[in-house]
């Protein structure tokens, strides 16, 4: 399917429907919707390589992210995908896995396309990828992640300053025996992080993680159930379990409730990520909202501005993450 093909079904000139395809030009508002109308009926879809090599890139923003799997990134991916809805960017997404040689692998390749902007998760990146990176010579946006010098611009939270809050928090309430269980710790920066600030905060009060369980794949209930399991064999003392993100407090908790643990006075419990998906469970787990959409929806703002020239690099922006108590954190 060619230009031509358009013309012809259309009734105007080649030229013409290059313009109403690119949007570019002085067309008509009768002539445009002639043309879209024979487009769509016959199913064109432009050459974006070839108009690339006039323009040096495609009206795609490049979006590479850890996980699908993770509830986390489907929201951060909707507000990039909602933020960019009126315009003429379109997201194509890349997943990693967690793993550094494969970030390298999907970078190469999503540049290789000349994407208009990238949008990446985290700031920790192989050196491979960091050149990649700035010598990209397009818009280049980390997100999630604050704790540490971005390439170009970045959005999201400190997750040291997450994890102190929620230590803050813990004491409070009066919990000294605390626990930590968390998914992906080798390799997931933000939850290290997060422990980092909530182990630094816990030893200013002279109070040290008593057990900690890890677990190198994947967030699940049923995981979250085993590892509970097995941290309370070990420490049947512990007051407080904290974990690295909702799914598996939410098996912690159920794994509880189910074998009559009093929960919080017995023990409490606390995750991270405020997925709305387990505002139906029989206790509100306690949790930190990480802002993921509002991330999302900055992140493709910067983007666009700097593609219409209006934004500036090396941008910072950190958001507030909301501490949320729920019903598994302060004793009745």
């Amino acid at each position: 399917m060619t230009l031509r093909d358009v013309s012809e079904a259309s009734g105007v000139s080649e030229m013409t429907v290059s313009r109403v395809l690119r949007n570019k030009g002085d067309v008509s508002a009768a002539t445009r919707a002639k043309v879209q109308e024979a487009a769509k009926l016959l199913g064109y879809v432009p050459n974006r390589i070839a108009g690339s090599l006039a323009s040096s890139h495609v009206n795609l923003v490049a979006v590479i992210i850890p996980s699908l799997k993770n509830m986390v990134f489907p929201e951060v991916l909707s507000g990039i995908s909602d933020e960019l809805d009126e315009s003429v960017l379109q997201p194509v997404v890349g997943v990693t896995g967690y793993r550094p040689e494969k970030e390298e692998q999907v970078l190469f390749e999503m540049l290789s396309w000349r994407p208009a902007g990238l949008i990446i998760a985290g700031l920790e990146h192989s050196d491979a990828s960091r050149a990649m990176l700035a010598q990209a010579a397009i818009p280049v946006v980390e997100i999630m992640d604050v704790d540490g010098a971005p390439i170009d611009s970045c959005v999201g939270i400190s997750h040291r300053r997450a994890g102190h809050e929620m230590a803050e928090a813990i004491l409070r309430a009066g919990y000294r025996r605390i626990g930590f269980l968390g998914t992906q710790m080798p390799l997931d920066h933000r939850a290290r992080k997060r422990f980092e600030g909530f182990t630094r905060t816990l030893a200013k009060a002279g109070i040290e993680i008593e057990g900690q369980e890890f677990y190198a794949g994947g967030s699940a209930l049923v995981k979250g159930r085993e590892m509970t399991q097995a941290i309370l064999d070990r420490h049947p003392d512990l007051d407080f379990l904290y974990y690295s993100n909702d799914m598996i407090g939410a098996g912690g908790l159920l794994y509880l409730l189910e074998n009559s643990v009093d929960v919080p006075g017995k023990i409490g419990l606390a995750g991270f990520n405020g997925v709305e998906l387990l505002d139906g469970l029989p206790r509100k787990l306690a949790t930190m909202d990480a802002c993921r959409r509002e991330i999302g929806m900055e992140a493709a703002r910067m983007i666009k501005a700097r593609i219409a020239g209006q934004g500036e690099p090396g941008k910072i922006m950190t958001m507030t993450p909301r501490l949320e108590l729920g019903q598994t954190l302060i004793r009745s």
